[in-house]
C-alpha cells in the first residue's frame, strides 16, 4: 500500500469517526400542526424548540446534537398511526405526543412495539391503563381534573341547573363523564347529558336545548374551537352561559373567537408553571423571543428535559436505560418534579380551577 493510499484511508476513518462523534440524535413531537387545534401545536412546536436549543447550547446530549422531527396528525387516529410510523423510520429516540388523546392511545401502540420512549399531555386514563412499557404521562388525568372540576360546581353553583355536554371524542367524552360523576356524588345531578359532534358551524340546535331547560352553567369535555362558538350562539339567544371546561381551554384562540364571552369560561388545569420561581429564566427568555409561554409551551418543554436528564442518568439512549431511568428517577423541569408511578402517570399530580379575564386567565377566585 503506497503513501497516497495509506493517507486516504487515514482520512476515511477519521471523517468516519467524527461523523459517528458528533451525529445527532433524533427526536420527536407530534400534535395537531395544522386543522382546527393547530394553535396547541404551534405551542408544542415552540416549547420544543427552545428545549433544544437550549439543550444543544450546552453540548446537546451524551456529547450528541439534538434534531427535531415534527409531526403532524391534525388530531386525527389515522394520521397519527402513520406518523408514529414515520417516526419509527427516522429513528427517533424519544418523543413526546401527540395531544388528542384519540390520536395519543393508538400512536403509542407503533411506538411501544418499536422500543421508543414517550412523554405525554394527554389526560384520557386509557393512555397509560393500558400496561404499555414506553409511556410516560407529565400531566394529570381525566379522572382526576374531572374530580376537581365536578366538586368546584357542585360547590359553587349549588342549586344551579347544570348541563354536560360533550364532543364524542376520547378526551372530551372521559373528562365530561368524570365531571358528572363527581357532580352527582357531592348532590347535583346533571339537568342534562348530551353530546356534539366536533367541527359543526351551527349548535343553535344545543343551545335552543340548553335555553329550553333553563341551564346556567355547562360542562363542557371538549377542545376549545367549540367552545367559543357555543357561547357565541347563547349570546345570540339571550343566554348568560357559564362554562367550565377542562385543560385544552388554555388556548387564547378562545378570547379572540368567543370576545368579551370568554369572561364567562373556567377551567381546570395544572398547577401554572408561568409561576413557578425555578422556570423564571425561562419564562423570560420566551417572553424576550415574543412568545407567551401559556398553554402547553412548557409542558413541551419539560419534555425535553426529561429526556435530557434521564439519558444523562442512563448514559444511554437505548431504550431499556431509559426506561429504567424514568421509572426510577426524579427530574426537576420547568412544570416542576418529575416522577412516575408504575403506570407511567405522575406520582404527584395536581389541578386548580382557572378563570379567563380580560384576555388572561389566572387561578379562580
Amino acid at each position: 500500500m503506497n503513501n497516497k493510499t495509506l493517507l486516504a484511508t487515514a482520512c476515511l476513518a477519521l471523517g468516519s469517526l467524527s461523523s459517528a462523534a458528533w451525529a445527532d440524535l433524533a427526536v420527536a413531537i407530534a400534535g395537531p400542526m395544522t386543522g382546527q387545534y393547530a394553535s396547541a401545536g404551534d405551542q408544542i412546536r415552540k416549547g420544543a424548540e427552545m428545549a433544544i436549543a437550549d439543550i444543544n447550547a450546552r453540548g446537546g446530549v451524551l456529547g450528541e446534537k439534538l434534531k427535531l422531527e415534527v409531526g403532524d396528525d391534525a388530531c386525527d387516529p389515522k394520521q397519527a398511526v402513520s406518523v408514529a410510523n414515520t417516526m419509527v423510520n427516522r429513528k427517533i429516540v424519544f418523543m413526546h405526543g401527540h395531544w388528542c388523546s384519540s390520536s395519543t392511545i393508538p400512536a403509542s401502540e407503533v411506538y411501544n412495539e418499536a422500543d421508543i420512549p414517550m412523554a405525554t399531555v394527554s389526560t384520557n386514563p386509557q393512555v397509560t391503563e393500558r400496561g404499555l412499557k414506553n409511556i410516560f404521562r407529565i400531566m394529570g388525568r381525566d379522572d382526576q381534573q374531572g374530580m376537581v372540576a365536578g366538586s368546584y360546581i357542585a360547590d359553587t353553583f349549588k342549586g344551579k341547573k347544570v348541563a354536560v355536554l360533550d364532543d364524542k371524542s376520547a378526551y372530551g367524552k372521559g373528562l365530561a363523564d368524570e365531571i358528572a360523576k363527581a357532580m352527582t356524588a357531592k348532590g347535583l345531578k346533571p339537568t342534562l347529558r348530551e353530546s356534539i359532534t366536533a367541527g359543526e358551524k351551527d349548535y343553535s340546535g344545543i343551545v335552543t336545548k340548553l335555553k329550553q331547560a333553563g341551564v346556567e352553567v355547562l360542562a363542557y369535555g371538549g377542545y376549545h374551537t367549540e367552545v367559543a362558538l357555543i357561547l357565541r350562539q347563547a349570546q345570540q339567544a339571550g343566554m348568560k352561559l357559564t362554562v367550565m371546561g377542562g385543560d385544552t381551554m388554555t388556548n387564547s384562540e378562545l378570547v379572540t373567537a368567543a370576545g368579551p364571552a370568554a369572561d364567562n369560561v373556567m377551567f381546570t388545569f395544572s398547577p401554572d408553571p408561568r409561576k413557578n420561581p425555578d422556570a423564571a429564566p425561562v419564562v423570560e427568555k420566551f417572553r424576550a423571543a415574543k412568545v407567551e409561554p401559556e398553554g402547553y409551551v412548557l409542558y413541551a418543554y419539560a419534555a425535553m428535559q426529561l429526556f435530557d436528564q434521564a439519558a444523562t442518568q442512563a448514559k444511554s439512549t437505548k431504550f431499556k436505560d431509559l426506561e429504567k431511568a424514568l421509572r426510577g428517577g426524579s427530574f426537576k423541569t420547568v412544570i416542576g418534579t418529575l416522577s412516575f408511578d408504575a403506570k407511567g402517570d405522575q406520582k404527584a399530580p395536581g389541578f386548580v380551577v382557572y378563570r379567563w379575564q380580560g384576555g388572561k386567565y389566572d387561578y379562580a377566585k
